[in-house]
Parts: C-alpha cells; sequence; structure tokens
C-alpha cells in the first residue's frame, strides 16, 4: 500500500485544478498537491479604482483551486486506502 500511496503523491503532482472566480476573469491553477502553480488575471479585472474587488476574486479563486485540489488528493488516496485516512495524506 505505501508504494501506491507513493505513486498517488506522484501523479498528484502532475495533475492540475483551475479554480476561477468572476465568470474567469480570474483563474488559478493548482497541482494536486494543493500548490498555488500559476495565477491568470484578464485586463479587464484590472481596475486601480476598486483593488478591492480584484482582492476578492483572486481570493475566491485560490480557495475554489485549493479545495480542488484537496478533493481530487483524498479521492485518489481513498481509493488506495479503501477510505481511512493517514496523516499528511491530502
Amino acid at each position: 500500500m505505501q508504494k501506491e500511496l507513493k505513486a498517488v503523491q506522484e501523479d498528484l503532482k502532475q495533475r492540475t485544478v483551475v479554480g476561477e472566480s468572476g465568470s474567469g476573469l480570474v483563474k488559478v491553477y493548482a497541482s494536486g498537491q494543493q500548490e498555488v502553480l500559476k495565477i491568470e488575471i484578464d485586463p479587464q479585472a484590472i481596475d486601480p479604482d476598486d483593488a478591492d474587488l480584484l482582492e476578492d476574486l483572486i481570493l475566491v479563486a485560490v480557495q475554489q483551486a485549493l479545495h480542488k485540489a484537496k478533493e481530487l488528493s483524498e479521492k485518489e488516496t481513498s481509493r488506495i486506502t479503501g477510505g481511512m485516512s493517514f496523516p499528511g495524506m491530502s
């Protein structure tokens, strides 16, 4: 099982999920290991007079991407563990 779990962790490093907000104005890419890889911001989302809106869009997109990454990790890990959780695995 340990070998399979290690393989899952390696696979998760290679997998990417995307969180977005503002109808795609902000996109955040994260690995299956919950590491933010890239942030894309559409120029339409940049308004110098409303920085709060952009901050909110980024926050929502980051949270969504990390949530998707966590779900992916939990799903892949539970395939191997039969639903048992281990510290540090998700």
